[in-house]
């Protein structure tokens, strides 16, 4: 059911792409792959499309290689895209990050063949549409969907949907805050390990009725550093039920005009958790974001 929905926002980016005039911003500080919202600045109106209509998108990479007593890799890539025309907003955004780590594997009692294994990974859609009721005070209408296959935390999958109410609280040439709220509904799917399935366990759905709540503060330090500060509420309704929080921080910096360097700091809590799971999950990246 959820990727029905989740599909639906590509869906109708393709079906406007052949009317598209493509812009980008001429001097874009930021594109990437976890906003909720769009970025403080805007396209420099003489650059927009006669029809308003506004189409960006941006790829992210970043590679992690250690030598030495242990060898891994971490690899962690994604792709944002962001459709704006009239009062309508749209985004959809991807994320990937693989871990693979070096296994010893015996082939003969006296040869040992060593191989990079995905030892975990994770990976997430998010997809926001907002309506715009009062151009003039920004308030705004939304819906959201969120999936994410995660195998760091307990779940094998997690996934949410949401709809309410939203606003621009403030805005200025330098900074502008964005918040918004909504009842919606939260699936959890717990994970099982191969030693827990030969035993008989068997993964156990979770769905919930939850209040989310999103925020995110934007501040231009100068013409090419720009700092984002991003916090997300799910919070079940039913008592004993799993509630997500998650924080996340970053520090973009205009390398080249299409080339960004993200420094990026994630805070992930779920509030119920296997006994044998973490209930904070945190991730520290440095990743390049492409614009085109």
């Amino acid at each position: 059911m959820f990727s029905r929905f989740i599909l639906l926002p590509i869906l109708a980016i393709y079906c406007a792409l052949p009317q598209l005039s493509y812009a980008q911003e001429t001097e874009n500080s930021s594109a990437d792959a976890s906003d909720i919202l769009f970025s403080l600045k805007k396209a420099d109106k003489s650059q927009q499309p006669a029809s308003g209509t506004l189409f960006t998108a941006s790829a992210q990479f970043g590679f992690l290689y250690l030598t030495g007593n242990t060898r891994s890799a971490d690899i962690k890539t994604g792709l944002d895209l962001r459709f704006e025309r009239g009062l309508w907003r749209s985004f959809f955004v991807f994320d990937l990050l693989i871990k693979k780590t070096e296994t010893e594997n015996e082939i003969s009692t006296d040869e040992i063949r060593k191989d990079f294994e995905t030892t975990d990974n994770k990976w997430s859609i998010a997809s926001q549409t907002n309506y715009t009721l009062n151009a003039a005070k920004k308030n705004y209408i939304y819906g959201s969907l969120f999936y994410e296959e995660n195998r760091f935390s307990g779940f094998d999958s997690q996934a949410s949907m949401s709809a309410g109410w939203g606003r621009r609280w403030f805005e200025t040439k330098e900074a502008s805050f964005d918040a918004d709220v909504g009842p919606g509904f939260k699936r959890d799917v717990t994970q099982v390990t191969p030693e827990q399935i030969a035993t008989g366990m068997i993964s156990k759905t979770q769905d919930t009725l939850i209040l989310q709540a999103q925020a995110l503060y934007i501040r231009k330090m100068n013409e090419h550093i720009e700092f984002k500060q991003l916090f997300v509420v799910k919070h079940a309704i039913e008592k004993g039920q799993n509630s997500i929080y998650k924080a996340e921080s970053s520090i973009t910096s205009k390398l080249i005009d299409s080339l960004q360097l993200k420094l990026n700091f994630i805070i992930d809590y779920n509030s119920k958790v296997d006994d044998d799971k973490e209930n904070l999950n945190t991730e520290t990246s440095a990743v390049l974001i492409y614009s085109f």
